[in-house]
């Protein structure tokens, strides 16, 4: 490690993009054989928690852009998963909605991301899952109270 440079040993940014990366990779690979990415199961699951939302927000929700989540909204619309309006009643957006097909193809997808999760914490009691749970939230709140001031490191 150079005297600036960050060690990657201790480093809790980094563990955290390696469980992130490892997480994507493990749920990449259950979703796979139904034909999903994770970022199609995330639209569909945010769809059945909130359904309406607009292209802008499932983009922001699924971290791609807007075009990419017009694509999938698009080749959903094609498969059957999802209904949108021909024309916005408000504005621009074409709110989605889930179709029973979307259902159906999320209850399988749910199933198999669950499983990702319980092998992710089968070491972990659930007072430890519970706490890690608190340090994640609390570590996201502050990044973003510092994005929102500016992140002043003075």
């Amino acid at each position: 490690m150079s005297q600036d440079g960050v060690d990657l040993e201790t480093s809790l940014g980094y563990l955290l993009k390696e469980a992130s990366s490892a997480l994507r990779a493990a749920m990449e690979e259950v979703l796979r054989p139904l034909g999903m990415s994770v970022t199609h199961y995330s639209c569909l699951e945010l769809l059945a928690q909130r359904p309406g939302l607009s292209n802008s927000e499932l983009a922001r929700g699924t971290f791609v852009t807007r075009q990419s989540m017009n694509v999938l909204l698009q080749a959903l619309e094609r498969d059957g998963s999802v209904t949108r309006p021909a024309e916005a009643p408000v504005g621009k957006a074409l709110p989605a909605q889930l179709t029973d097909r979307g259902r159906q193809s999320l209850a399988k997808a749910t199933a198999a991301v669950r499983s990702v999760e319980v092998r992710m914490l089968a070491g972990l009691t659930e007072t430890r899952q519970l706490e890690a749970r608190r340090i994640l939230r609390s570590m996201v709140r502050s990044l973003r109270e510092g994005a929102a001031q500016g992140d002043d490191p003075a």
